[in-house]
């Protein structure tokens, strides 16, 4: 049986909930806190701050590597953004915050790693698949782009084997007429790529579309808007997924409908992808406390425990 690992954040008004944390899972429905509540890997380069995190663990360095958005709210969006959103997405960051480790419990220190150049605005809110095809990982994020003079925001791509050196970013989805989207995330079942986003307008909320190739052209599930009744379009964001291991998908939506740490995680349970239909599950699943924008990582008993006891100190107490 699996075990799960939630890397996510705190959205908070002070610098520490902008870190790395953890949560813990026996069956992904039942979750709790690690570290006593502490960040378990903290911010030191870049705007000081993480969010939008994604775990994966790469064949090829034999490592696990935690991949995040290079972007402090609690920090910058006061002072170095002027309280603009549109200032950080014009002129945020163009490198994500990476860690590394081979045991989920040591990890590097933090490192920023530029995958984006002049032409892209921030880069948000990164995800990674491992193609089979090309035998590498495509680290996917949203960005506004000069293409289109920093407008709509679209989903791009690059390739990786070691976290290190990437390939010159491509597109991977655009959505016709006007509307950005944002918060990919793709999956994999029965040789279908699944991509669930969020559309900014036009119509706003979340979709879900289907592709026979990693990197498109994808198209969209219309089951899934049916799902989707019911939720307010424009409070809610960042869906992650994760199969159980009885045979059901759980998809994850970030509500931020509400102030401070009352936002977090609403969750939905499916049969299966291809069929769109999600039911919402919020009498299933238990939170120790509000999570935020983060991905899962199928981990072992074993790794759980290990976990579960482990102190994290950061880098620089040690």
């Amino acid at each position: 049986m699996s075990a799960y690992l939630f890397v996510h954040f705190r959205e908070t008004t002070t610098p520490d909930g902008e870190q790395v944390y953890f949560g813990i899972s026996r069956d992904g429905l039942h979750w709790e806190e690690t570290n006593e509540g502490r960040p378990v890997l903290w911010c030191y380069y870049g705007d000081k701050g993480a969010r939008d995190f994604t775990i994966a663990y790469c064949k090829y360095t034999k490592k696990y590597v935690i991949v995040g958005t290079d972007l402090s709210l609690s920090y910058g969006l006061r002072g170095k953004y002027h309280h603009s959103w549109a200032e950080i997405s014009r002129h945020g960051s163009k490198a994500f915050s990476v860690w590394d480790s081979a045991d989920l419990l040591n990890w590097s220190e933090q490192r920023l790693v530029t995958v984006g150049d002049e032409h892209f605005g921030c880069m948000w809110a990164p995800d990674i698949i491992y193609d089979p095809e090309e035998e590498d990982y495509v680290i996917h994020w949203s960005s506004a782009h000069s293409e289109n003079g920093f407008g709509d925001k679209a989903i791009y791509y690059s390739r990786t084997r070691d976290f290190a050196t990437f390939t010159q970013p491509q597109l991977l989805y655009r959505k016709e007429g006007a509307g950005g989207v944002i918060d990919s995330a793709i999956y994999r079942e029965e040789g279908w790529y699944y991509l669930f986003l969020k559309s900014e307008r036009n119509p706003s909320g979340i979709q879900l579309l289907r592709s026979s190739s990693l990197t498109g052209t994808y198209e969209k599930i219309d089951a899934f808007d049916k799902s989707m009744r019911g939720i307010d379009p424009e409070k809610h964001e960042a869906p992650t997924a994760v199969k159980l291991d009885d045979g059901r998908w759980a998809l994850f939506l970030d509500y931020f409908g509400v102030a401070g740490e009352k936002q977090g995680y609403i969750p939905f349970l499916s049969e299966n992808l291809g069929s769109g239909v999600f039911e919402r599950a919020d009498t299933v699943f238990s939170f120790p406390y509000r999570f935020k924008h983060g991905t899962i990582l199928k981990i072992t008993e074993e790794q759980y425990e290990k976990i579960k006891r482990h102190i994290f100190i950061p880098k620089d107490n040690r």
